[in-house]
């Protein structure tokens, strides 16, 4: 069952055909004239993505131009068991038990074949329906097809597929197609072979040598899709190992814990400033802080999986400067309430009035940090939209941090003795703020007066 055909990829081998199934044709010539099929035909299979569609009675003229009918009917003269090469009892069991509608049979049936066995292989008609096909040895390569492009015959005004072989690729197309073209069909077809599917199946009645061209009732992107097959195995692609960089786990595991603990130590370092410069209300700024903590991590966990968020070495940066960001709102407010103490009023009217001056500064303030997070979001990739989604919710939880629960528990603790009788280590204490006590002037004693006589 010798025939070949040019291949696309590395999978793709160019088989003799030993089955019909249908019997449509199509025609290949090598030179002007082009033949008439003898029977309606239509090429085979998908070619890339779109596939190759032939509608009607695909003819092909070959460019070193002699007639070379192109049927969808796998080369032999008989049935499988009565070919000219004859199938063996395993080959022919396939043949009956392989199901072209399952792909994964499709992979599977030709598992370890090499190019010089017989195998057996699938193709689409024009209906759209399955064949099957037993294929002969290969003997065109891919690599053979120097080039091949989709044009217009000028005299049919029709889409065709021109190939050019290489030197060694002529000789075989030449041997082969003279093998062939005695035969009587379906003997003399060859097949195009694509990742084991059978993506055309052209007769030949004539020798073919170094230019050939596929013709037939194509459209201009079924043409251009068989001619991307054929292209595409003849890039004689080789692979060169430039150099080899082993990066093992261990060194974004050692990043993400050096910067694990620069963000642990930067909380220690607000930690102990809030402790030392507000002392009680330091208190208020942990609570917050550990209440933002404990919302940022819930939200992290249940929106990763949804988005594909993980911790890594920018996204603890984006967290690490959300501490800055988030003492400073505290901070805005704290002292806003101390400027009230230093105007002379008392702790819990100093709280009510202190809040919107605060609340107006840190909204403006979170806004500008999460316009920049959002900006960096949409224009960046990869690993710094970690640091922009990061850095982006804890700003937008910073706002509800502190109006849900900042604002509200320092309302709370303003009412209690320790916050409102202006405690030394509540942070509020007037006399360590510089209020100066009000000046009072002492009432002189009246002076006795003498009675008068009337």
């Amino acid at each position: 069952k010798p025939s070949a055909s040019p291949s696309a990829g590395d999978k793709a081998t160019d088989k003799a055909t030993d089955k019909a199934t249908d019997k449509a044709t199509e025609k290949a010539t090598d030179g002007s004239a082009s033949g008439t099929p003898s029977a309606t035909a239509t090429s085979q299979g998908r070619a890339v993505t779109d596939g190759l569609k032939a509608d009607a009675t695909p003819s092909a003229t070959a460019s070193d131009k002699a007639d070379d009918k192109a049927t969808d009917e796998p080369s032999d003269k008989a049935s499988p068991s009565a070919s000219a090469d004859p199938a063996t009892t395993a080959l022919q069991k396939k043949f009956t038990d392989l199901d072209c509608s399952d792909k994964a049979a499709r992979t599977k049936v030709n598992e370890g074949a090499k190019p010089g066995d017989t195998i057996v292989a699938c193709g689409k008609d024009s209906s759209g329906q399955w064949a099957k096909y037993i294929l002969g040895p290969s003997e065109v390569n891919g690599k053979d097809v120097k080039k091949s492009q989709a044009v217009i015959n000028q005299q049919s005004a029709q889409w065709v597929v021109n190939m050019e072989f290489t030197g060694s690729g002529s000789k075989k197309f030449a041997a082969t197609t003279g093998k062939l073209k005695d035969q009587q069909s379906p003997m003399n077809q060859f097949a195009i072979v694509l990742d084991g599917d059978v993506v055309s199946a052209p007769s030949v009645s004539s020798v073919l040598s170094s230019n050939a061209e596929i013709s037939g009732s194509f459209t201009q992107q079924s043409a251009q899709d068989l001619a991307n097959v054929l292209s595409y195995g003849a890039l004689p692609l080789t692979f060169h190992e430039q150099s080899v960089t082993s990066v093992t786990a261990a060194l974004g595991g050692e990043q993400l814990h050096a910067g694990l603990i620069a963000g642990a130590i930067g909380l220690a370092l607000v930690v102990i400033y809030l402790v030392v410069y507000y002392r009680g209300l330091s208190l208020v700024a942990l609570a917050s802080l550990l209440t933002s903590a404990i919302l940022t991590y819930t939200l992290m966990t249940l929106l990763g999986p949804a988005i594909g968020f993980a911790l890594n070495l920018p996204a603890v940066c984006g967290a690490i400067v959300a501490i800055g960001i988030t003492a400073d709102s505290f901070i805005v407010f704290f002292e806003r309430i101390r400027d009230e103490i230093r105007e002379g009023r008392s702790v819990r009217p100093a709280v009510e009035r202190a809040w919107p001056r605060a609340r107006r500064t840190i909204l403006v303030s979170d806004f500008v940090s999460f316009l920049a997070a959002a900006v960096l979001y949409i224009v960046t990739v990869g690993k710094v939209q970690g640091f922009a989604f990061t850095l982006g919710l804890t700003t937008l939880l910073d706002v509800v941090v502190v109006f849900l629960f900042t604002k509200p528990l320092m309302t709370i603790l303003a009412r209690g003795k320790f916050f409102s009788g202006g405690h030394k280590w509540s942070g509020l204490d007037p006399k360590r703020l510089g209020v100066q006590p009000p000046l009072r002037r002492s009432r002189r004693a009246a002076r006795p007066v003498d009675p008068k006589e009337a």
